[in-house]
């Protein structure tokens, strides 16, 4: 089986860059995907929202444990979101799924595994990135590395587990953490990214990595508006210390959703391309964007692209370097495309998930 899990964001409902809260919408959930039969193998409640990256969302090696981030509700009388200060960990062996909420002091954003399954590292709009360990499915926190003063957001780890890469949302640029020892250790290089740097993806051989920029789109612009400008994503390669940015590429505005295949051969990112303007204003278009590059050793060409659906999130590459799965936020569903005869092709195949997808990882 090929595994993804999927976090759905019930509560909001995004329509071209107008956000409305349908009373009575139903719990979000956190949905467990098998791609190969395009079928939903278990639905969970969780809390978890579509602010922020796509990646507060991961499945552990062994399929037995996610953990969700976000964790978000809706408070109707003050007319706005809350944001909780914990971390869900989903036993997806129990029968049924339990939920537990670790209290972290912190709002999490992006969460990631370890390949050997014994660590889970989290992004915190604080600043920290806090590593927990992970031992017969009892995950706890051990060590809070401070990384910024602003917040965090993107976290990708290599293949190899030695090292992990987040997005300095506020700062700018992306930092690397070694995590050859028992404790993390944040290294002093920084690598160059666009404005706003969001998520991250890491291919299967430790070689190669991409982060999206959302540029100023994801920021707050004080006097201002974005008008659905161009974005960058950048590929980085990581075969070596220091890790280097080795090319950027412009797509179309806020690639939400970024991911390189394992094979390191393909790079596509999936962008909201003027979906998030209202209609009537510069910048709208109906259908937002997902785009494809190859990565020429260290170069990325782009070789395709095609229209999605509105205020799309998340994007992960199946373990073939073939197939991708795109949430298509507006729609409720994920997109399930693929590369053939070098370009891109929408398969048709749509598994329909309870609210918004809004981050997503594969297992």
């Amino acid at each position: 089986m090929n595994l993804f899990v999927s976090a759905n964001d019930a509560k909001l409902v995004r329509d071209f860059g107008r956000d409305a809260f349908p009373h009575d919408p139903g719990p979000d959930t956190l949905t467990l995907i098998d791609l190969d039969g395009a079928r939903v193998l278990a639905t969970v409640p969780v809390q978890t929202s579509i602010v922020g990256p796509p990646q507060a969302v991961a499945l552990s090696p062994d399929g037995s444990l996610a953990a969700v981030a976000a964790p978000t509700s809706y408070d109707r009388a003050a007319g706005a979101l809350r944001f909780a200060d914990v971390l869900q960990v989903v036993r997806l062996h129990a029968d049924p799924p339990t939920v537990e909420a670790i209290p972290i002091g912190a709002h999490p954003q992006s969460v990631a595994f370890t390949p050997d399954g014994a660590r889970l590292l989290a992004s915190t709009v604080s600043g920290e990135v806090l590593v927990f360990g992970v031992d017969a499915g009892v995950v706890t926190l051990r060590q809070r590395l401070v990384v910024s003063t602003g917040s965090l957001s993107g976290l990708g780890v290599l293949a190899d587990g030695s090292a992990a890469i987040v997005s300095l949302r506020d700062e700018q640029g992306a930092v690397v953490i070694d995590l050859t020892g028992p404790e993390a250790v944040l290294l002093p290089q920084r690598v160059a990214t666009g404005v706003s740097p969001y998520a991250i993806d890491t291919d299967a051989s430790a070689r190669w990595a991409v982060i999206g920029s959302v540029g100023w789109g994801g920021k707050a612009v004080k006097g201002g508006a974005c008008v659905a400008d161009a974005d960058l994503i950048t590929l980085v390669d990581t075969s070596a210390r220091p890790f280097r940015a080795v090319d950027h590429a412009a797509v179309p505005s806020i690639p939400e959703g970024v991911a390189i295949s394992p094979d390191g051969a393909w790079v596509a990112a999936l962008c909201m391309a003027g979906t998030q303007v209202p209609p009537g204003e510069a910048g709208h278009s109906p259908s937002g964007r997902l785009v494809l590059f190859a990565n020429d050793d260290g170069r990325l060409r782009r070789v395709d692209s095609l229209p999605t659906g509105a205020a799309a999130q998340g994007l992960a590459f199946a373990a073939d370097s073939v197939r991708l799965v795109a949430q298509l936020y507006a729609d409720r569903c994920l997109g399930v495309y693929e590369i053939a005869d070098d370009g891109l092709r929408d398969t048709g195949t749509r598994i329909a998930v309870p609210g918004g997808p809004a981050s997503l990882r594969r297992g």
